[in-house]
Formats: C-alpha cells, sequence, structure tokens
C-alpha cells in the first residue's frame, strides 16, 4: 500500500510540474509524449449558399445534398466526439496536434471545437482559404498548453492546371522544441490512379521543396509532411519524390520516414474502395525525429484510429468507414476516412 501511495504521489508532482502528458519509467525516468494526428473531415461545409462561384451549393438546404441544420450540427457533434476519442493514457488532453482537411471554413473548425465535448480544451485554429474549385481547405487544430504557433505561410500549387488545396507550413513550438508540419490534400485520382498521378507528384514535389526551405534556414528542425495524400506510402510521390521510407533505419536526418507503409502491406488502410483498402492518410517524418537523441522528440509508434463506432455495421460498409452519404442518401456518419496518430517521446528531468 505504502509503495503504491509512493507512486501516486510521484505521479502527481510530475503532472503539477510539466501540466503535459508525462509518466514514469523505472528508477526515476520520465518520459514526454505528444500525439500528431490527421483526420479528413469529409465535405465539412457550412449550410450557408455563399459561394459566388456555387462550389458549396450541393451542400445547402436547396442542393441535391438537402444538406440542413439538423444534418450539419449532427455531423459536427460527430466529428467533436470522434477526436474527444483520440486521448490515451499518456496523452490524456488528446492530441497536441490534428491536421484536418474537407473543411469550408474557419467557422466550421470552431464549430466542432465547441462543442462540449472539447470546449474544455480551449484548442486553437489555424486556417488559411484555398482557391479549391470544390471550395474545401487544409486547416490545423492544436492544444496550446503542448504547442505554440509561430509561423504559417501556405503554399500554392502552380505546376497543374486545375486549382485545388493550397499546402499550409505551420512552424512552431512543441512544448519547447520547434517543428514545423505541413498540411495537405493532395489531388483527386479523378480520371483514375495513372492518368492523375503527376498532380500528386506535383504536389509531393512542392512538400518536398517547402522542407528543403525549412532545412536551409534551420537544419534541426523536425518537419512533418501529413495529409490525405490520395496515394498510398508505395506509390511514386511518396516513395520516390518525398523519398519516404519503409524502414526507419534507412533514413539521414534530412530524409522522411514513412510508418504507414508496413500497416497497408499488412492490411490495415484508412479508406475502402471497392472491398481494397487504402492508405491516404499519412503523418511522414523526417528523419531527425527518427535519429534523435533521447531528450529530444523521437518517433515512437503510429496508430490508424479505426474506433468501432466509426465503422459501418450493415451491408457493403460492414467493418469500413461510416461516412455521411451512402449511395445520396444521408446516413449520419462520421467521415469516409478512418484518423491517423503518429506518437512522439522524449525524456526529460524535472524542473528543480
Amino acid at each position: 500500500m505504502k509503495k503504491s501511495l509512493l507512486l501516486c504521489a510521484i505521479a502527481v508532482t510530475f503532472c503539477a510540474i510539466f501540466s503535459t502528458n508525462v509518466f514514469a519509467e523505472g528508477q526515476g525516468r520520465k518520459i514526454q509524449v505528444a500525439g500528431i494526428a490527421f483526420y479528413n473531415f469529409e465535405n465539412l461545409f457550412d449550410t450557408i449558399p455563399n459561394n459566388p462561384e456555387n462550389r458549396d451549393e450541393e451542400f445547402t438546404p436547396g442542393g441535391s445534398r438537402r444538406w440542413d441544420g439538423r444534418k450539419y450540427w449532427d455531423k459536427v457533434h460527430n466529428l467533436a466526439y470522434a477526436i474527444s476519442q483520440f486521448k490515451t493514457k499518456t496523452t490524456p488532453y488528446g492530441p497536441a496536434i490534428i491536421g484536418i482537411s474537407e473543411i469550408e471554413n474557419r467557422s466550421v473548425i470552431q464549430d466542432v471545437i465547441n462543442q462540449p465535448e472539447l470546449k474544455n480544451l480551449n484548442l486553437g485554429i489555424v486556417h488559411h482559404d484555398s482557391p479549391d474549385a470544390r471550395g474545401v481547405d487544409v486547416g490545423m487544430i492544436y492544444n496550446p498548453r503542448y504547442f505554440r504557433v509561430e509561423n504559417v505561410t501556405n503554399h500554392r500549387l502552380t505546376a497543374i492546371k486545375f486549382r485545388t488545396r493550397d499546402q499550409m507550413c505551420v512552424v512552431g513550438s512543441l512544448l519547447g522544441q520547434k517543428i514545423a508540419v505541413i498540411v495537405n490534400h493532395w489531388p483527386s485520382r479523378l480520371g483514375g490512379q495513372e492518368q492523375s498521378e503527376p498532380n500528386r507528384v506535383a504536389a509531393a514535389e512542392l512538400s518536398k521543396s517547402i522542407a528543403d526551405s525549412l532545412w536551409r534556414v534551420d537544419p534541426n528542425i523536425g518537419v512533418i509532411i501529413m495529409g490525405d495524400l490520395n496515394d498510398d506510402p508505395m506509390d511514386k510521390s511518396c516513395a520516390k519524390i518525398l523519398g519516404a521510407a519503409k524502414k526507419s533505419d534507412k533514413v539521414g536526418d534530412h530524409d522522411f520516414f514513412n510508418p504507414w507503409w508496413e500497416k497497408l502491406e499488412k492490411g490495415t488502410g484508412t479508406l475502402s474502395y471497392k472491398g481494397a483498402w487504402n492508405l491516404f492518410d499519412q503523418i511522414i517524418i523526417s528523419g531527425n525525429l527518427v535519429n534523435a537523441p533521447e531528450d529530444k522528440w523521437n518517433f515512437y509508434t503510429a496508430k490508424v484510429l479505426n474506433f468501432d463506432f466509426l465503422m459501418g455495421t450493415e451491408g457493403n460498409f460492414v467493418g469500413v468507414p461510416k461516412r455521411s452519404y451512402s449511395a445520396g442518401s444521408y446516413i449520419g456518419g462520421y467521415s469516409d476516412h478512418f484518423p491517423t496518430e503518429i506518437f512522439l517521446r522524449r525524456y526529460v528531468s524535472p524542473k528543480k
């Protein structure tokens, strides 16, 4: 009993010292853990027909989806509940950072984080209006107790012939250590994977260029490329252009490691098409977040957050992401993608 009380006292002391995700291991060794996630919100549009080019007409009360307030707030609540379940024993307040895609504007993100499940976290938002032809953007939700935004730049993909999402680069401090997160939603496979591949190759080249620019300024900064890449880890855009390796021992500090490659090979994906799994929702990590000393952030593990409540339970949708619409009918799901999350950890010493 005395030993149990002592361990409880130590744990409380660590939490008071760091106000963050800390747990003890062995003889006085302390570990900090940070989660970094990505989630495609699948067409989170408001109900207001306010786009001058009618890019949002489908998702309005008079549009083909009959997208009204009831459906909107149902989806907002679903997404907030899903995010509230990202917390773990070592990340009790959830991820430090969540990259998001398929959002119409800043206000829909605000509605999600204002839901009762998330409101007490006081989450912050980074958002930028993109020129995308469908009217959807990328963004970021972050927990200010862990992450402080220092700089945001947005990068347009001009190498293709149509308007798509800008790539958002957020540089900030993750509990005192600078990292950069590049949030993406690469061009779709419309027209077929082979025909559309050059568009995603161009997107990968832009992401790699952003990373190289960051390293020219600060060679030590950790870089994370995340998003709905509309390609799998072994496709050209990821494996060749980004050079994101399958094995972590194959990467240098300014190379990339892709922890999702082996997961897909073992049958785990984030979206299903015609009975086959893809893993488009990737979080790709620079080598200096893999090879770092113990007192710096190091990659620990990666998970597809395929919770049971996110899955369909009927017909052809058993075990796959439960989306908002099926065959044109509203079914009240979450998203057609599962979220993903990586965990970083480092050893720390208590402040005196």
